[in-house]
């Protein structure tokens, strides 16, 4: 694991709960607008250091911890972050399901390098309660969310400019960034973001196949990431009765504007087969291609074409080497 210490800007919506304790300064409840910056550095583990590099990839995400987080106006992290991305711009990720603030820091971090986004990275943290059980009231909470994020994005396009802004989703956080890039494509047209992700999205196909029309024109590109036996979409899917847009097998043929990465070549990362954004070194290194180099997928290197808008990422030898001790 590379991380030492890195910092990050956040946005988020949650209740300050009054602690003084890094990781417990947010809560799981509504509130106003915050911003600031998140710390989060790895455990010294000293003469152990050699054990955790051999541990299962999964379980060293247990070995971040929030370090320091710092409040800060909307405004002034967005001057800061203005003269740390560059001429690429921001990417604003928007977390999933089951995330607190604690967690939700510590996997932003590993997605920030494993995609490398150092300096152009923004979190925004919408309410989740970081509870299992309650899956209905983070969909709640994140629709609440929806106008703040929408506000977000239209807010960092004015900044930074035409194409320049990517903007980027996990699983039930990426139906978030449909539905709030719907709402941006409603109210200002004008918009146009640079590229879209969209990372095991938790979100029924057929619902975005209507949506895609309206988002597809304030975006410079669209890409779905999609695996079999990720088993929080399969159970997704079950709950609500229709394909998740991030399982493999669905008819991609349909949502033709969209690129779509089949991750099912890949090794499982994860017991869930849902964190390859932040485990994957393969999915790590497609990420960078796309979002640092503006590359689509016919350019990109490890990915084998399929359909006309269909690809499949092939494993990296990082990710082999590792599936193979683990």
């Amino acid at each position: 694991m590379e991380v030492s210490t890195l910092e990050f800007p956040y946005f988020t919506l949650r209740n300050r709960t009054g602690s003084l304790k890094p990781e417990d300064i947010y809560g799981g409840e509504r509130s106003d607008l915050k911003a600031g910056l998140c710390r989060v550095g790895a455990l010294d583990l000293g003469m152990l250091s050699p054990l955790a590099e051999a541990a299962p990839t999964f379980l060293r995400e247990e070995l971040l911890r929030v370090q320091d987080v710092q409040e800060m106006e909307p405004g002034v992290i967005l001057d800061g972050l203005e003269k740390t991305a560059g001429a690429r711009g921001p990417a604003l990720y928007v977390h999933g399901y089951y995330i607190g603030f604690e967690k939700g820091c510590r996997r932003a971090t590993l997605l920030q390098q494993n995609a490398g986004l150092e300096g152009r990275f923004l979190w925004f943290s919408w309410p989740s309660d970081g509870a299992a059980a309650y899956y209905t009231h983070d969909e709640a909470d994140l629709y609440w969310s929806l106008p703040d994020l929408a506000s977000t994005i239209v807010e960092l396009d004015k900044r930074f400019g035409t194409e320049t802004v990517d903007v980027i989703g996990h699983s039930l956080g990426a139906r978030g960034v449909v539905l709030a890039l719907a709402e941006v494509a409603n109210r200002h047209p004008e918009v146009r973001l640079g590229h879209v992700v969209l990372l095991a999205p938790d979100m029924d196909f057929g619902i975005f196949e209507r949506i895609l029309p309206r988002i597809k024109p304030i975006s410079k590109s669209l890409t779905v990431y999609t695996a079999r036996g990720d088993k929080p979409l399969a159970l997704s899917r079950q709950v609500h009765g229709y394909p998740r847009l991030g399982e493999s097998g669905n008819d991609v043929s349909r949502i033709a504007a969209v690129e779509v990465i089949d991750l099912s070549d890949l090794p499982t990362e994860s017991p869930t087969g849902h964190l390859y954004h932040i485990y994957s070194s393969a999915v790590g290194s497609d990420l960078r291609q796309l979002l640092n180099e503006g590359k689509r997928a016919s350019a990109r290197s490890g990915l084998v074409a399929e359909a006309n808008n269909l690809w499949r990422l092939q494993p990296s030898e990082a990710d082999s080497s590792r599936a193979s001790r683990e």
